[in-house]
C-alpha cells in the first residue's frame, strides 16, 4: 500500500521542490491535499521498502508531468492516465476535481467517489465533502449542504473549523445575519482557527455589520 507521507517526502525533495511550489501556487487548494500527508505522520509506519518508495516517486513524477500540461483538457487526460491506487488514487481524484469550471458534473462525481471510499482516511474523505459543498453551491439544497457540513464539523475532525465557517455562511444565505455573526465570532475565538481563517472571519463579521472581538491575549 502506498503511504501519503512517503509521497510527500519523494515529491518535495531537492529538484522537484521548486516545481511543486510552482504548482501549488497555480492550483491553490490542491496543495492542501498533498500537505495532508504530513498530518498525523506518526500514525504511519516508517517507510522502508525501496520498491514502494520507487513507486511513490514514479507517481509523484507522473503527477507533476500531468499538471504541467497546457490546457485543462490535456491535464485531465494526462491525470486520468496516471497509474494509482489507495491513497494515491485519493490524491488523484481530488486533483481531478479541482477544476469545476471546466466540467462541474465530473468534478462533483470525482469528489463523491473520494467521499464515499471508506478505505481512505478521514482527512481525504472530509476534504472531499467540504470541497463538494463549495463546488455545488446553490445547486445543492441548503439543507443538504448543512447536513454534509455538520458531518465533518464534529470535534476532532480535521476540517472542523472550515466546516463551521461554511455553516455560518449558510446562515447568511438564509438571512439570519445575527446568528451568522454570533457563529463567526465564536469561531474566530476558537483555538483551532488558523490566522488566515481568523483574518477572513474578521472581514466577514465587519461586512455583516458586526464587531470583531479583541484577541484573547490582548
Amino acid at each position: 500500500m502506498s503511504n501519503p507521507d512517503s509521497f510527500i517526502e519523494e515529491v518535495t525533495e531537492e529538484v522537484r521542490r521548486d516545481r511543486l511550489f510552482r504548482l501549488f501556487r497555480k492550483y491553490g487548494w490542491v496543495g492542501v491535499v498533498i500537505i495532508l500527508g504530513l498530518v498525523g505522520g506518526t500514525a504511519w509506519t516508517e517507510w522502508t521498502s525501496s520498491r514502494d518508495a520507487a513507486r511513490a516517486e514514479a507517481f509523484g513524477d507522473a503527477l507533476i508531468d500531468a499538471l504541467d500540461q497546457g490546457t485543462p483538457e490535456e491535464r485531465r487526460e494526462a491525470l486520468a492516465a496516471v497509474p494509482s491506487d489507495g491513497a494515491q488514487a485519493a490524491v488523484l481524484q481530488l486533483i481531478l476535481a479541482s477544476d469545476p469550471e471546466e466540467d462541474k458534473a465530473t468534478t462533483l462525481a470525482a469528489l463523491d467517489k473520494v467521499a464515499a471510499d471508506t478505505t481512505l482516511s478521514a482527512p481525504y474523505r472530509d476534504l472531499a465533502v467540504l470541497r463538494r459543498v463549495l463546488v455545488a453551491g446553490a445547486d445543492q439544497p441548503l439543507a443538504e449542504r448543512r447536513t454534509a457540513l455538520q458531518g465533518i464539523a464534529a470535534p476532532g475532525r480535521p476540517f472542523r473549523a472550515l466546516a463551521e465557517e461554511q455553516l455560518a455562511y449558510l446562515l447568511v444565505e438564509e438571512g439570519k445575519t445575527d446568528e451568522a455573526i454570533a457563529a463567526l465570532t465564536t469561531l474566530m475565538q476558537d483555538q483551532e482557527a488558523s490566522g488566515s481563517l481568523r483574518a477572513r472571519l474578521g472581514q466577514v463579521i465587519t461586512a455583516l455589520g458586526g464587531t470583531v472581538p479583541e484577541p484573547a491575549n490582548g
